[in-house]
């Protein structure tokens, strides 16, 4: 199975203490974020866990120790945008964090890393010429360290539209455009762009529209096959990716993004942060008296016959 730290919150940002206590203990309590008196217990264990999927802004708190999970299968997505302190306003400076992934990905290997540009958005101060030279730059800081990068445009949801009123869609002239370019400089980088759910306009320079999160990435992250069952896929419209089982929270990240679908709005992120406890088997909080713990399903989905490496 695959464990996901990264669809709700930045666990390597900000709770990298209470991970690592979880890989210590060898498991950890979920709450369903729709159904919160749903709690489900996960092993963390490489015996079922094939996968650890990681999505981060910043993985600086994790190196230290990050030879705690040698005994685990590892993918990175390590987010790096050039975006200043008026749309992220907590997040480290971009350069810092290239140096934070070049680190990682001497210590993982850099097929085990991969970059997100993520999202792209057009306005007056972030405009189509800001983004192909920036994206350039960052390439070419990044070349060598990690093979693929990820793209992708903003979604506007609710959340994004309330915090975030300025962005607006990006128009296909400039999703184009950004494609072509964008596409250019990976080949000379040796860096492959990658999108997921954007449907296959960009495939004709050259960009693989498959996923991010696909059993292929996984695959050659991991060196090994796998074999899902279809049970175990989780399926959203558009995408082919093998999303696995999150243990983050919503509402938890301190980063401050104005286009962050995963929080609602500060006073939550602040409150619910006040609650977390690194020694407590939830990410926020504690169990309360009388709530019941039920095992997750879990199996190894790897396939030991036929290794791809």
């Amino acid at each position: 199975m695959i464990i996901n730290t990264g669809s709700r919150t930045d666990i390597p940002a900000f709770f990298s203490s209470w991970f690592y206590n979880r890989i210590r203990e060898g498991y950890v309590l979920v709450r369903n974020p729709y159904y919160p008196e749903q709690i489900l217990r996960y092993r963390l264990d490489p015996d079922v866990v094939d996968c650890l999927c990681f999505c981060t802004k910043n993985p600086e708190p994790m190196l230290e120790r990050i030879g705690e999970l040698d005994e685990f299968r590892q993918l990175w997505y390590v987010t790096i945008t050039p975006y200043g302190k008026d749309i992220e306003p907590y997040v480290p400076h971009c350069r810092d964090v290239i140096r934070s992934l070049q680190k990682l990905s001497q210590a993982v290997g850099k097929e085990k890393v991969i970059w997100r540009y993520d999202p792209v958005f057009i306005t007056e101060k972030y405009d189509l010429k800001f983004h192909l030279k920036m994206f350039r730059e960052m390439a070419e800081m990044l070349s060598g360290f990690t093979s693929r990068c990820v793209i992708s445009f903003i979604d506007l949801y609710e959340k994004t539209r309330r915090n975030f009123p300025q962005a607006g869609r990006v128009q296909e002239k400039e999703r184009l455009e950004i494609g072509a370019s964008f596409a250019e400089t990976g080949e000379k980088t040796g860096i492959r762009i990658m999108t997921c759910c954007e449907g296959s306009e960009l495939e004709l320079y050259g960009v693989d529209c498959g996923g991010c999160m696909t059993q292929e990435v996984i695959e050659k992250a991991i060196g090994v096959n796998l074999q899902v069952p279809a049970r175990s896929r989780n399926i959203r419209e558009g995408c082919s990716c093998l999303l696995g089982a999150d243990i983050g929270a919503y509402n938890t990240c301190s980063h401050g993004c104005l286009y962050c679908y995963a929080n609602y709005d500060r006073e939550s992120v602040e409150y619910n942060r006040k609650q977390h406890d690194s020694e407590s088997p939830l990410l926020i909080g504690h169990l309360n008296p009388g709530e019941v713990v039920k095992e997750a399903r879990q199996e190894s989905y790897i396939d030991y016959q036929l290794r791809l490496f």
